[in-house]
């Protein structure tokens, strides 16, 4: 049988061509998502892959939530950390509520998702962690200090936990998408899309999903033993670390 992955934010955009493209290859496959009870259904009833509903940002519900993908499936072995919100604000007008919403979600959801699997990988002597960061953790973004803070953060917390996982098995990766064609980005309107967004990107086109599940699939493979602590930058070349 195939491995067991767990997809957070695995229903909508990214994250649903991440979980479909792992169930292509044969892993069985838990989708976890927050909110959209009708989009997480229909994802599951139009591809088979079971659907688990939690917030990461809450690790009591974490806890529960990973308990009830490995009674149902097994242990979990590829754990994608997918799972973000935004939350914009320009600085001066910025919540508190607002920094600790996206700060909850993208960076500490990652500590919580990981530290309930990060044992049975250890004991088991695999594991593959892959974290979905940003372009604009990389290079930061006006109007995104929160969002910007929290995916730099996830690139820290990847490269840390790449040296306590390396002897154990475990790699640990991060993907850094630039603008990709989710429903999202897609919903921006297309003046802005076209004359602002698109001239930045050298290939001259949005990513689109798939192109990054390929970078995760890679990543979660036997053949990216070797590769740990790195960070993929799939921008269309907008910005080079």
């Amino acid at each position: 049988m195939g491995r067991v992955a767990l997809v957070t934010g695995g229903t909508r955009g990214i994250g649903a061509a991440i979980s479909i493209a792992f169930k292509q290859q044969g892993y069985r496959v838990a989708a976890n998502y927050a909110g959209n009870d009708e989009k997480a259904k229909a994802f599951e009833a139009e591809t088979g892959i079971a659907v688990f509903k939690w917030d990461v940002s809450d690790y009591q519900a974490c806890a529960a939530g990973v308990a009830n993908v490995e009674a149902a499936i097994g242990p979990v072995e590829v754990l994608v950390n997918n799972a973000g919100i935004t939350r914009d604000a320009m600085f001066h007008k910025m919540t508190p509520e607002q920094w600790n919403e996206v700060i909850g979600t993208n960076l500490t959801g990652l500590f919580n998702m990981t530290h309930l699997v990060w044992t049975g990988m250890r004991d088991r002597n695999f594991g593959r962690i892959i974290n979905i960061s940003s372009i604009n953790g990389q290079k930061g973004q006006m109007g995104q200090a929160n969002y910007s803070a929290a995916k730099a953060g996830d690139l820290g917390f990847t490269k840390a936990l790449a040296q306590e996982g390396a002897a154990k098995g475990i790699t640990v990766n991060a993907v850094c998408p630039g603008y990709i064609g989710t429903e999202m980005v897609r919903a921006i309107p297309e003046k802005v899309l076209n004359e602002r967004i698109i001239p930045q990107i050298p290939v001259g086109r949005l990513g689109e999903p798939e192109e990054i599940a390929r970078c995760v699939s890679f990543l979660a493979s036997d053949d990216a033993g070797f590769i740990t602590g790195s960070t993929i930058s799939a921008n269309g070349g907008q910005f080079f670390v």
